[in-house]
């Protein structure tokens, strides 16, 4: 549906016809489809049985008449923007897999998210091995060595910025924390 939603065809092409489309493949004949391509499966999700001519020209009318309906306002929004559709918990599992699998394929938001995640973790572990709870973090001073030592940990082992880490372990400004990680790194070197 892509090209038809970005608005690439004329009203009387087909979606068939447009060049970058994997939906010509799928109502080929099975001696023109690539090798990797597995027609069956895709058919079989939109409940037709068989990759044969009439299921392959079915799943092309279905997308010929998928493409006359109007999407509902806003129903892709999730995504023109992000990077996932699903609620909370699926996008937290789906962050728990990337963690373990992100590659140089993987880009923007979705590497973000992930280092999100990653440091959000680590501050729930750093807090449970300090003993605190979330207020305490509120309630410790800015300059707290608790703090420092967390703040320290996630700029190394993270990709969270500065502002981030200041602002999560409430710390005060910035630069304020530049200057504590400063003097830190040259306590331990020297």
């Amino acid at each position: 549906m892509n090209p038809a939603r970005a608005r690439l065809l004329r009203p009387e092409q087909k979606l068939a016809s447009f060049a970058w489309s994997s939906l010509r493949c799928y109502l080929q004949p099975p001696r023109k489809q690539p090798a990797w391509l597995r027609v069956g499966r895709l058919l079989g999700e939109h409940g037709i049985p068989r990759a044969s001519k009439a299921g392959r020209r079915e799943f092309g009318r279905r997308m010929e008449l998928r493409r006359r309906m109007a999407d509902p306002p806003g129903q892709f929004k999730a995504v023109e923007r992000g990077w996932c559709l699903g609620d909370k918990a699926f996008r937290q599992e789906l962050l728990a897999q990337m963690k373990e699998q992100m590659g140089e394929h993987h880009y923007g938001e979705e590497r973000a998210a992930t280092e999100q995640a990653r440091a959000e973790e680590m501050v729930r572990e750093g807090l449970k091995r300090l003993g605190w709870q979330e207020a305490d973090l509120a309630a410790r001073r800015k300059g707290d060595p608790g703090k420092v030592k967390l703040a320290v940990r996630l700029r190394t082992e993270s990709t969270a910025s500065v502002k981030w880490i200041a602002e999560r372990l409430r710390m005060g400004s910035w630069t304020y924390l530049n200057h504590l990680l400063y003097w830190q790194r040259r306590a331990t070197l020297g």
